[in-house]
């Protein structure tokens, strides 16, 4: 089967409008007046308004906060920043690697702003354990996901489908990896996002859940992003789902996803006031159906359509911008409001 390429640094002998997504022929320069995929410069737009970096935001509620936890609530957030440290490092790295093999200019360059962004989300979750712990213990978390066997197991599948990429560089391959990257993006965070947001409406933690709306507000963007570019590499490569056998296995690949996300929530959410497993269930199957929806699939799970957690909508991101100051009363922002137009969801 054909095997991709890397693109090389500059080719003057092709066009700067890349021939294709993947296996293309281009020049390497990017013009964004000359793209095959306008909408793309949209996306582009939209991710540079989001940039900011973990400093702006003040830690000292949290650090007053942090002793007041309990030994449980305590618990749990270490293991979920543990967690998340795991899947922003694992994806910058996948982002760059996949980078090297589109032809597209317009996408390399967008998703050379996703693997950027992706590094300030590693360097927030760093930024607020120096606020909270000593520097051993920060040390200590950091390696707590690295010998959790559930951890471990929740990401395996992901990590074998970035692999399998690496091994054998063939479009469906790539296909393949993408699928995996909408499963880590848009439902693998969202119950360590639930956990935050649930301290945050008991005036817990503010400051660190404030990070996480900024991050979630990221990592939805990425999703949408890498539904769009799935959608393109489908539509230019037809021959792989010709049989049907691609459509089954984003949704076996969706499935297990959901069932080990839902396995996760049961372990780390377990005994917290406030939030509720049984929920959490249907939560993640509701995410799900929205991401599959966004990849132009009909939903997996029948009778969640509607999101049983409605209360985390206040404290996600999209839901500041229309306000002058945030919503945990850190420092003013505005950004460019997500709309039905552009494809983006709330959650």
């Amino acid at each position: 089967m054909e095997q991709l390429q890397k693109i090389k640094l500059l080719d003057a002998r092709h066009p700067n409008r890349a021939t294709a997504i993947i296996g293309g022929e281009t020049s390497a320069i990017v013009n964004w007046n000359d793209i095959a995929y306008p909408q793309f410069y949209s996306i582009y737009k939209q991710l540079l308004s989001n940039f900011w970096i973990p400093d702006e935001i003040s830690m000292s509620k949290d650090m007053q906060q942090w002793n007041q936890l309990s030994e449980r609530e305590q618990d749990a957030f270490k293991r979920i920043i543990g967690l998340l440290s795991i899947l922003d490092s694992v994806q910058t790295r996948y982002i760059l690697e996949s980078a090297m093999f589109t032809s597209d200019s317009s996408v390399h360059a967008i998703l050379a702003i996703i693997a950027q962004q992706e590094v300030v989300h590693n360097q927030s979750y760093s930024y607020v354990l120096s606020s909270l712990v000593p520097l051993a213990e920060q040390n200590r978390i950091f390696d707590i996901a690295k010998d959790d066997d559930m951890v471990m197991k929740r990401n395996a599948f992901i990590l074998d489908l970035y692999e399998d990429f690496q091994n054998d560089r063939t479009p469906e391959n790539f296909a393949k990896s993408l699928v995996a990257s909408i499963v880590l993006e848009g439902i693998n965070f969202y119950s360590g996002f639930a956990f935050f947001y649930n301290l945050a409406r008991h005036q817990k933690m503010v400051g660190t859940s404030t990070m996480i709306s900024y991050i979630q507000r990221d990592e939805l963007q990425h999703s949408y992003f890498i539904s769009q570019l799935l959608r393109a590499v489908l539509s230019e490569h037809p021959e792989i789902d010709a049989d049907g056998s691609f459509t089954q296995f984003v949704y076996d690949t969706f499935k297990r996803a959901v069932d080990l996300e839902i396995e996760w929530s049961e372990y780390v959410l377990r005994d917290l006031d406030g939030l509720d497993v049984s929920e959490m269930r249907d939560y993640v199957k509701y995410l799900a159906n929205k991401r599959l929806r966004v990849i132009g699939l009909s939903d997996l799970y029948e009778g969640h359509d509607e999101d049983v957690m409605p209360w985390i909508r206040a404290y996600s991101d999209d839901s500041m911008n229309a306000t002058k100051s945030d919503f945990f009363e850190q420092k003013s922002r505005s950004y460019a409001k997500v709309t039905d137009a552009n494809g983006f969801d709330d959650l």
